[in-house]
């Protein structure tokens, strides 16, 4: 998340600059801003004089040379009278001392202060950069490829080859794709089935093959291709590949289907989704270029802004709260398999409180073991909960609160878990039973 909001800072910065925050260039940009912040402090100096007021010397006089001699006849006169001097003594040690333990409270450590120069210094470059144009003059414009009127017909090198291997995959796809509806669409699986192997490894290597097929239509349709006279009939071949692809997309959501029907949802699982989806997003652009005639730099920049939004999505994500509700419902519903991630996985923050409704559950073993699981997790948020204390309000997280919080409100569910040699075997009995699914 850190990561991604300093990405997101310096595409704010280049969108203030009037440049379009591609990922290349973003690279390029936040590693100017060494050298920008150089420059822009040397500017604020010399501008300094411009800003500052102009206050005439005599008046500095007329008020200084008062002020310091109130002071210098202020102390004199305190120090000349013992009882104001004592009553000054501890006022001032009063102060000293409340001022010291403040100091050694709030004051910064000298990493700290390192750190708030390092960033004026490349808030500064952020704000003044040196980069004033894309990194990428001639794709900076979105262009069309178009023969012009009057030229002799193009015939691409290598138009004959790209055609014949658009029919290969073409009927290739096809002879596939009748092959995985046949055998993992509509049908029970039976006891042994390698759901690892077809939809978990499986569902994989198909991803590949979708961004193998993003890379041979880019690279089919560039250059003197996107001339020649016939591209309408490889643009036909490659409508028919492109809904095979898409075909093959929805075959690899289907063996995610699969696993996640087989024991639930996981983290991987979810991640697996998202690089499925960033996947298909890339092939999708894929095809607008060929339709729209764009050019390489169009379709990399495109296919960077896809893999940078699903990296976003992905760390904003309540992955965890997501994939537990989903297995507490299906725990509910009657089906005890996905119990095995509960036990299995670990659990953060956003998660833990969608295991309550399992305190209740009509399973013995699922029901006890949840329990002795929430009671080991709210000794946890108790103790983190005390360190966070005593290291102050930076270590402060809304999502440690809440946890907290909805679990002192249900901790009469497993009260008798206060024992931890029943915890332990509690946990152990679960442990045996989830890991049937595994």
């Amino acid at each position: 998340l850190v990561a991604c909001g300093f990405a997101l800072l310096v595409g704010f910065a280049m969108a203030l600059a009037g440049l379009c925050p591609y990922v290349l260039e973003v690279a390029v940009f936040a590693s100017q801003t060494v050298l920008a912040g150089y420059e822009g402090l040397a500017h604020y100096w010399r501008s300094a004089d411009r800003l500052r007021p102009g206050v005439k010397r005599g008046i500095w006089l007329d008020v200084g040379l008062p002020l310091l001699a109130f002071v210098a006849f202020g102390l004199l006169f305190i120090v000349a009278n013992p009882d104001l001097l004592a009553s000054f003594g501890e006022t001032v040690e009063w102060i000293l001392t409340s001022l010291r333990d403040w100091i050694i409270r709030f004051a910064p450590t000298w990493q700290e202060v390192l750190f708030w120069l390092a960033v004026l210094w490349l808030a500064i470059g952020l704000l003044r950069p040196v980069v004033s144009r894309a990194l990428f003059e001639e794709g900076s414009q979105i262009t069309t490829l178009v023969p012009q009127e009057g030229s002799a017909p193009i015939r691409a090198l290598f138009y004959s080859p790209f055609r014949n291997t658009l029919v290969t995959v073409i009927v290739l796809f096809a002879v596939y794709l009748v092959f995985e509806f046949a055998t993992l669409w509509f049908r029970d699986f039976p006891d042994g089935f390698h759901y690892s192997g077809y939809a978990h490894q499986g569902a994989a290597w198909l991803t590949v093959a979708l961004a193998l097929g993003t890379v041979v239509l880019s690279v089919i349709f560039r250059g003197s291709v996107l001339l020649d006279s016939r591209l309408g009939r490889l643009r036909r071949l490659a409508w028919i590949w492109s809904l095979e692809n898409l075909l093959l997309a929805i075959a690899v959501y289907h063996r995610m289907s699969i696993y996640i029907g087989f024991n639930g949802m996981t983290r991987k699982r979810t991640i697996g989704l998202f690089g499925i989806s960033c996947v298909v997003a890339g092939f999708l652009l894929v095809v607008r270029k060929i339709a729209r005639n764009r050019d390489f730099i169009w379709l990399l920049r495109r296919h960077l802004w896809a893999l940078a939004l699903a990296l976003y999505l992905l760390a904003l994500w309540p992955t965890d709260m997501i994939v537990h509700h989903y297995n507490v419902q299906r725990i509910l519903r009657g089906d005890p398999a996905p119990s095995v991630q509960i036990r299995v996985h670990p659990i953060n923050s956003e998660g833990v409180l969608q295991l309550l409704p399992l305190v209740e559950c009509d399973n013995e073993i699922i029901r006890e073991g949840v329990r002795a699981m929430l009671a080991d997790r709210h000794d946890q948020a108790e103790a983190l909960a005390r360190r966070q204390e005593q290291e102050g309000w930076t270590s402060y997280q809304l999502a440690d609160r809440v946890v907290l919080e909805g679990l002192r409100a249900a901790s009469a569910h497993w009260a008798e878990y206060q024992d931890q040699q029943k915890r332990g075997a509690a946990l152990e009995r679960f442990h045996e039973y989830a890991y049937q699914w595994y």
